[in-house]
């Protein structure tokens, strides 16, 4: 704890350091929930998660901590240093946005999306959301009143006063603005891909065990640059990424015995997110402003950059087939390089989000982003949720949703309570098709390094441009000063139109 001779400064942040160390606690217990936990656990776990929310809540608003910021603010010797002037900035958009909410309703989120996780569960198993229903309602109710507390951005609406939680500085209507010539982009692409020969999966049918998967995905993930050492790798319903503190960064993935491209994807795609984390500098800066992400887009740029433009290229497979032959030996055989680099890029229309191709992915996000809108506003009641997710997949995907569980049930957020998470997996996706087409110009010979095993070169940027930096520049911000503009749908259609073209000689 701080001592009365201590710099203000140095007090701001063993305080700052304080929460993260209980914050940190929260998420271990999450983790478990999520991995570890024994199901009849789940209403203790509520309570548990409810009490380190409290104590969290009360240290990011205690008012010697915005005593500390305005103490810090007017020190021109902690203002006139970069990081220490990163860490007052951002800590201040933190303390007046928690002392905004009410401790009490914190507590009841956090409780009720305990309880509705564990409900969410049981109704997905049964593929019936009318027992979801009443969670999601609550949800629903509890989050419009987190958004008035926030308050509605000038001009603005209420999703905005959530989402700036997860992407600072953007406003639905910018989204909408970005999602727009993203979806007249896609739709045509599609549509052309549908007309053409369907790509067999190569990987399909081929079995692979799944302890052997976990051994080959340990390899593939430590080579790419993951630190084991600092993390681990579970199974999981739904996958996901959580820093315990700093050497600490764990990641899940899930299985399909007979298609290890499910795992090794998905492995990928965490192991991005976990490489970011890891670049935070953490061990010198935990729990400062300085080591946090940028947003969830820019963190969601990461994990989406080492699936998709490195782990579906074919410089990727021409090292890594060799090493899935070392670990399946029978399993592989008649696979190629070429044959695997096309089963890793198929597009076709899928009911579920996590399992879609990349040209069709966003149009699941668009969907959700809708819906959440929608149902903030009061225009759609959670009741017809159902029916508004099965008629927008039949238009955007030509889909008839056969179930709840492959429809509206499908995802963990909504059971979370976080809404206005949604569009930043797609503005990931447009930032890393920005950040790609800087990397290429600055590194012209990624392929080769990838052929080679070398993913060194490209962790190394990504190091420097966009982790280190941490919360220093808005998202936004830190994408115009990486690539030299202002983020835009075109990079990433130019990516997918450009590979696809070639993959399905349109």
């Amino acid at each position: 704890m701080p001592t009365a001779t201590a710099s203000a400064y140095d007090q701001l942040t063993a305080r700052l350091h304080d929460r993260a160390v209980v914050d940190s606690i929260g998420t271990l217990l999450s983790w478990d929930q999520e991995t570890k936990m024994p199901p009849k656990a789940s209403g203790y776990r509520a309570k548990q998660l409810a009490m380190m929310s409290r104590m969290e809540h009360e240290r990011a608003t205690d008012p010697a901590l915005g005593d500390l910021l305005a103490a810090c603010a007017e020190d021109s010797d902690v203002q006139g240093d970069p990081v220490k002037a990163t860490n007052v900035r951002e800590a201040r958009k933190d303390y007046d946005r928690a002392t905004k909410l009410p401790t009490e309703l914190v507590v009841e989120m956090t409780e009720t999306s305990s309880l509705a996780m564990d409900a969410w569960k049981t109704a997905r198993a049964k593929s019936d959301f009318k027992e979801f229903q009443p969670w999601l309602e609550k949800h629903v109710a509890l989050n419009r009143r987190k958004a008035e507390c926030y308050g509605i951005p000038e001009g603005g609406e209420l999703y905005d006063a959530l989402l700036e939680d997860y992407e600072t500085g953007m406003r639905a209507a910018q989204v909408e603005s970005l999602f727009k010539p993203l979806r007249e982009r896609l739709t045509p692409l599609i549509a052309a891909i549908a007309d053409k020969p369907a790509i067999e999966n190569a990987a399909d049918g081929r079995a692979c065990p799944i302890p052997v998967q976990r051994e080959f995905l340990n390899e593939i993930a430590g080579a790419l640059g993951y630190d084991l050492d600092g993390g681990r790798l579970d199974p999981t319903t739904h996958p996901f990424c959580q820093t315990m503190g700093p050497k600490d960064v764990r990641i899940t993935t899930r299985y399909d015995a007979n298609n290890f491209l499910d795992a090794l994807q998905t492995t990928l795609h965490e192991a991005g997110h976990a490489m970011y984390e890891q670049g935070l500098e953490t061990d010198t800066y935990f729990g400062e402003p300085r080591a946090t992400a940028a947003s969830l887009g820019i963190h969601e740029s990461q994990s989406r950059m080492w699936e998709n433009q490195v782990g579906r290229s074919e410089a990727f497979w021409a090292w890594a087939l060799p090493i899935a032959k070392k670990h399946f030996s029978a399993a592989m055989d008649g696979l190629t390089v070429e044959s695997l680099h096309r089963s890793s890029n198929i597009v076709k229309p899928h009911f579920i989000r996590v399992e879609s191709d990349e040209a069709t992915y966003n149009l699941h996000i668009m969907l959700r982003f809708d819906i959440e809108r929608l149902m903030l506003s009061g225009d759609l009641a959670v009741a017809d949720v159902p029916a508004w997710w099965n008629d927008r997949m039949k238009t955007d995907l030509g889909l008839d949703v056969p179930d709840d569980r492959r429809g509206c049930l499908q995802d963990v957020h909504w059971s979370m309570g976080a809404m206005g998470y949604f569009p930043t997996y797609t503005l990931g996706n447009l930032y890393c098709g920005q950040f790609w087409d800087t990397v290429n110009a600055e590194l012209p010979n990624l392929d080769a390094s990838f052929a080679a095993g070398d993913f060194a070169p490209l962790l190394a940027w990504l190091r420097d441009k966009v982790h280190t930096p941490g919360r220093t520049y808005a998202p936004q911000d830190l994408c115009e000063r990486v690539t030299g503009k202002p983020l835009s749908h075109e990079p990433l259609c130019n990516y997918l139109e450009s590979k696809l073209t070639e993959m399905y000689n349109l």
